[in-house]
């Protein structure tokens, strides 16, 4: 006889949604807070930064589009679909973004995005806050898999994934669309016990 039940959700719904989003310390002394709507420019600014626009989908073209952005962040994180913050300075200006998209608290997993800019490259702050929020979403939250994909061509978030101890699972053929054109992306994922 064939069970009828359902396999319970691996992350009870209501985990982020009853709580406030949490400001995660770095060992770097930058800190991960929720974005706030004076982060606008900064959105603004990435938008237009080479190397973000060329990785990530962001277009964010007026002050307006970026609190429009900023306000359906904290949106999402009610919703429980996304965590994202903000790296900054402690009391100061954001200099990157870090979070999870794609959440599934049901299946327990997530996918991890994030840039930097300029100012802050270079100094393994996108792979301390990458290891942060992944310790936040699996001993935290309660997620069992994380993914973080990325371009073949950009090597630099390949070393990202390798340094915050992500195991590469393979190449996905044409998997997203940049503005010049589709890429083959790399996979690699972390689950519980991992780490």
């Amino acid at each position: 006889m064939i069970s009828s039940s359902r396999m319970p959700a691996v992350v009870p719904e209501g985990q982020m949604a009853t709580k406030d989003q949490p400001v995660l310390g770095l060992m770097c002394g930058l800190e991960l807070r929720p974005w706030r709507i004076s982060d606008a420019d900064v959105l603004v600014a990435a938008s237009q930064d080479p190397g973000v626009r060329h990785w990530n989908r962001l277009l964010v073209d007026t002050p307006e589009d970026a609190r429009r952005r900023i306000e359906r962040i904290h949106e999402r994180w009610r919703a429980e679909v996304s965590a994202v913050w903000a790296i900054a300075r402690p009391g100061g200006e954001a200099v990157g973004l870090i979070g999870w998209g794609d959440i599934d608290l049901s299946g327990g997993s997530a996918e991890v995005v994030y840039w930097v800019l300029p100012s802050a490259r270079g100094g393994g702050v996108a792979v301390e806050a990458t290891k942060r929020v992944s310790d936040w979403a699996l001993n935290d939250l309660g997620l069992h898999r994380l993914r973080l994909c990325h371009s073949v061509a950009n090597p630099a978030s390949c070393r990202v994934a390798e340094k915050a101890g992500y195991f590469l699972e393979g190449t996905m053929r044409s998997a997203l669309l940049h503005e010049d054109g589709w890429h083959d992306e790399h996979l690699h994922a972390l689950v519980q016990g991992d780490i």
